[in-house]
């Protein structure tokens, strides 16, 4: 399969730009709350929006789009879509939450100490997205797919 028709899948190409465009906007959505430029953002997992929400919801609704919605295809593009918001929003986002623990307990216990708990480094505390974030990675994902659709009907 040369690489050219692999670019002419409209699927693929609505489910790569929902995830770069959901990667790019993190970055002004942080700046927003933050008042900083965080470039580490587009290479980062977490944040809003959910670049995994948005993917899988481009993908599932591409699928549909293409395929039809009453096709076994769209149920398993549906059935993943779920399962991988799912992980975003509960499973991710909860060892986010040990790691912000564990993080605090190795902060309080080197407290006074001469070296600093930094050149230990601290775990990422962000893996997972807030119900929020992944709604919003849904919202861009059903945009693109239907951006996509009226592109190529």
């Amino acid at each position: 399969m040369p690489l050219i028709d692999v670019l002419q899948n409209p699927v693929l190409i609505a489910c790569l730009m929902a995830s770069l465009l959901a990667q790019i906007l993190k970055m002004p959505i942080e700046y927003l709350r933050s008042n900083e430029w965080d470039w580490s953002l587009i290479l980062s997992a977490g944040g809003m929006p959910s670049s995994h929400s948005a993917m899988v919801t481009a993908a599932a609704t591409g699928v549909g789009h293409y395929m039809g919605f009453d096709t076994p295809a769209f149920g398993l593009a549906f059935a993943v879509a779920a399962v991988v918001i799912y992980d975003a929003t509960n499973i991710r986002r909860q060892a986010g939450f040990h790691a912000q623990q564990i993080n605090r307990i190795i902060n309080e216990f080197f407290q006074g100490k001469a070296k600093p708990v930094r050149e230990y480094g601290e775990l990422k505390e962000v893996l997972g997205h807030s119900p929020v974030e992944a709604l919003g990675g849904i919202i861009l994902g059903l945009l693109i797919s239907i951006v996509s659709w009226q592109i190529w009907p």
